[in-house]
């Protein structure tokens, strides 16, 4: 077992603090590290994609879950898979995709370990349909700080301790190991609807109208247009595609996954490059390039799922003081606060190009679990005098209108704030309080919100 001090961040790359960094591998070293931390705690950490704080733990130990990667087993008939959690989405979907089988839930990037989709309770395009993350895992190893390790499930007497994982930013224990269920497909494809909207008005009008007919739907919008034109957007929304429904090429091999890597985005980008005229740039080609409708296109797994997955470290442009990803949720009826949010943004003189809106489904069990039946938006903007204002007038925003943020992408919200948006977080503390009473478990976002 290696301990190395290392400088961490999340990827917004703020906020930097300097961790005892412990590589693992086996569940005998995770809980020998557990007993060898100090007073400042220990928090699991996978391949460093939440966006604030929440896998950095200053001054004292974070556990490198990356080496415990191994695929126990896939059942191709009961569509079942044994994990370590240290395997990514990507590695996963690699193993798995030959037997027909299809992670269920894929959020943003596959380069996401299964410990922390869980520990994230992350989302995808098709949360209106098929819910998060922990909504398929069928069962959990989860390493308590005394050494001992308990199999959780979603029913029956370990239900409290399962949910208050599922979405508990690795506040529980370490998760060890995940059976998880996925789903049969054919193809590696998906057939894909493309259409732009005008506004916003009329992007939130298309999508209650017609995401229910859609396994996979999102929209990108301009949150620099003003006017007529607040809003404007491209939505995308889709299924698994059919062997008959591909291209001769591709029913040679319906199920080979494309994942290209087109190259690493340089370490150095100048602070200032995304300012309102380069992004307002970027908006119009991209809205422009979109086509007004088009159905049923056959698009690969990056090209529909991940297209930011083909640049390493795309993180960098942003330059030297990184950037803050804000995401909320407000529950439908709420529409008024989605369009003055959008109004806020797109005035505030802060820019972003990655802009998504969708809608979510039904909440599952966890207290800490972000998603709720709403609206939920998000947007990347960079680090500059004026952010943590706009923030503040964003949650106020949301608190008024019943939502909450999401804690895998936070890095500035304060405890109060956060009580208020979730209101069964003294629950989440009670069970997390049994599993962990001597408070070993720790990390930057626990102390930041006294969780």
């Amino acid at each position: 077992m290696v301990a190395e001090s290392k400088s961490l961040t999340g990827w917004g790359r703020t906020a930097p603090t300097v961790a005892s960094v412990v590589a693992a591998s086996s569940a005998v070293q995770l809980a020998d590290a557990l007993q060898a931390a100090g007073p400042r705690g220990v928090i699991p950490r996978g391949l460093g994609r939440s966006y604030g704080d929440a896998a950095q733990n200053a001054g004292g130990t974070v556990l490198d879950m990356t080496t415990l990667r191994r695929v126990h087993s896939v059942d191709a008939g009961t569509g079942l898979v044994d994990t370590d959690a240290g395997v990514s989405l990507d590695e996963l979907m690699q193993r798995t995709l030959p037997f027909g089988l299809w992670i269920p839930v894929l959020p943003g990037t596959r380069q996401v370990t299964v410990g922390g989709a869980i520990a994230a309770d992350v989302h995808g395009k098709n949360h209106h349909v098929h819910g998060s993350f922990g909504n398929h895992v069928r069962s959990l190893e989860l390493l308590l700080a005394d050494g001992t390790v308990q199999t959780l499930t979603p029913d029956g007497d370990t239900a409290a301790e399962f949910w208050a994982t599922v979405g508990g930013m690795g506040l529980t224990g370490v998760i060890l190991r995940a059976r998880i269920q996925l789903a049969p497909v054919e193809t590696a494809y998906f057939s894909v609807d493309t259409e732009r909207t005008a506004n916003l008005d009329e992007l939130m009008i298309k999508l209650a109208e017609g995401d229910d007919r859609h396994t996979y739907s999102v929209a990108w919008f301009d949150s620099v247009s003003r006017g007529n034109s607040l809003g404007r957007a491209v939505i995308t929304r889709g299924r698994s595609a059919r062997v008959d429904e591909l291209p001769l090429k591709l029913r040679r091999a319906p199920l080979a996954s494309d994942a290209p890597r087109l190259g690493t985005a340089p370490p150095v980008f100048p602070g200032g490059l995304l300012n309102r005229v380069s992004v307002g740039a970027f908006n119009e080609l991209w809205y422009r390039k979109a086509p007004r409708e088009r159905r049923g296109e056959i698009q690969n797994i990056t090209t529909f799922f991940h297209p930011l997955d083909v640049i390493g470290d795309w993180n960098r442009i942003y330059g030297p003081r990184g950037f803050l990803q804000y995401q909320f949720v407000v529950p439908f009826g709420a529409e008024d606060a989605v369009r003055v949010a959008v109004e806020a943004i797109s005035a505030s003189g802060h820019v972003s190009f990655l802009n998504v809106l969708k809608r979510f489904g039904a909440a599952n069990p966890g207290p800490l679990s972000f998603p709720m039946p709403g609206w939920t938006l998000a947007v990347d903007m960079p680090v500059r005098a004026g952010l943590a204002e706009l923030c503040d007038e964003l949650d106020e925003l949301v608190l008024a209108a019943g939502g909450r943020i999401y804690l895998a992408k936070d890095s500035r919200v304060d405890a109060a704030t956060l009580a208020r948006m979730y209101p069964r977080l003294d629950e989440w503390r009670k069970v997390r309080d049994a599993l962990d009473p001597d408070g070993v478990f720790s990390s930057d976002l626990q102390r930041r919100l006294s969780l």
